[in-house]
């Protein structure tokens, strides 16, 4: 939970989260306060990883100040500001409910707070690749647990899922534009710190846009961990066949007939592609894979012919029988998942299921 007009991006779970001062990292403004209170389960204390706390310093942290305390037993750390820093980036408390209190009077420079946090459960957050320690070597497979709510913190990533991401990327960010962990989850991710290659191609996936980035003496491989029992899990499914609520039966100018229809839909056919009737307002296509598949993602694309056709953004949904139906709500489960599409009709957007869906049927 948090309140007041200083809080900036906060995303909080039993399990973790993370939350930063209004405008960072900008200069977070005058005279704000913001109120968080973390509540872990029951039976777990929280850890709390200090990204980056930066306050206008003044005597006793009596301007701007970060304030932490444990109501379960009173107990204070703090007040923090520049002049005042944590004497370390990570805070074992023994409590499941600690309050972060940050307030700010008149100043002129500071970027404010980022901080995150985790339950004894998940032990180790991070934002980047620097916090790891020690560092491992080439090739080494290693572990860490990135908290909820990366995505949207301030920072770049280079690379894409197939090829690996350049090691200044921000590790969490980063994983979950690979795909393997939901943003509203956060969750143990495994990769390899592997050689570097010389140039980082950018992608659209899983809400975020990565960079082009140059040359890098070593780059972050991420790894599917339920893929591991699976060798061929990212490979392409075969559709059996596709169906469509409608397709669109165009008249060109020329009076020439083209037919849109569903088994244009495949992302590797040539020419045009699937389309609805255009008067349609609620259009679906379906994909029929023959057998029940763990479904792991999507891809889409726009038509790339004359037409710049394409969809910003779906639902969907999965049936193991073709009659019933279930809509996809990803990690949280708490309303129907929307799906970021494509914003021209060249590129390609993926998006990966967290969890996988287990179907037959995908619409």
């Amino acid at each position: 939970v948090s309140a007041g007009n200083g809080c900036g991006h906060t995303l909080l779970t039993p399990h973790s989260g993370t939350l930063s001062s209004k405008n960072y990292p900008g200069t977070y403004p005058n005279h704000t306060m913001c109120c968080w209170r973390l509540q872990a389960l029951p039976g777990t204390s929280l850890l709390l990883a200090f990204g980056d706390v930066d306050l206008e310093p003044s005597e006793h942290c009596a301007h701007s100040s970060l304030l932490l305390t444990d109501p379960q037993t009173g107990t204070a750390y703090g007040p923090y500001c520049r002049n005042s820093i944590p004497s370390a980036p990570l805070l074992v408390t023994n409590s499941s409910t600690v309050t972060v209190l940050f307030n700010s009077t008149s100043h002129r420079s500071g970027r404010g707070l980022l901080l995150s946090y985790a339950t004894s459960q998940h032990p180790g957050t991070h934002y980047t690749q620097e916090h790891i320690s020690p560092d491992p070597p080439l090739t080494m497979c290693f572990s860490v647990y990135c908290p909820a709510g990366c995505k949207d913190i301030h920072g770049d990533i280079w690379g894409n899922p197939s090829q690996g991401y350049r090691d200044t990327s921000v590790l969490c960010k980063a994983a979950v534009h690979a795909g393997v962990i939901a943003d509203e989850l956060g969750g143990q991710v495994t990769l390899s710190r592997e050689k570097g290659i010389t140039l980082y191609e950018s992608a659209f996936a899983n809400g975020l846009r990565s960079k082009r980035g140059s040359l890098s003496e070593k780059r972050l491989v991420f790894h599917k961990v339920y893929c591991l029992l699976s060798p061929a899990c990212d490979d392409v499914l075969e559709v059996v066949a596709f169906n469509a609520s409608s397709w669109w039966h165009e008249v060109d100018a020329l009076g020439q007939h083209r037919a849109w229809v569903a088994e244009q839909a495949a992302l590797s056919t040539t020419g045009h592609s699937w389309a609805a009737e255009p008067s349609a307002e609620a259009a679906w296509l379906e994909l029929d894979m023959g057998t029940r598949r763990n479904v792991t993602g999507i891809i889409t694309k726009g038509s790339s012919e004359q037409h710049n056709y394409y969809v910003t953004s779906y639902h969907v949904s999965s049936s193991r029988d073709g009659k019933n139906w279930r809509p996809y709500r990803g990690s949280s489960g708490q309303q129907d998942k929307v799906f970021e599409g494509n914003a021209d009709s060249q590129g390609e957007v993926s998006n990966a299921f967290i969890p996988p869906i287990i179907a037959r049927y995908i619409r």
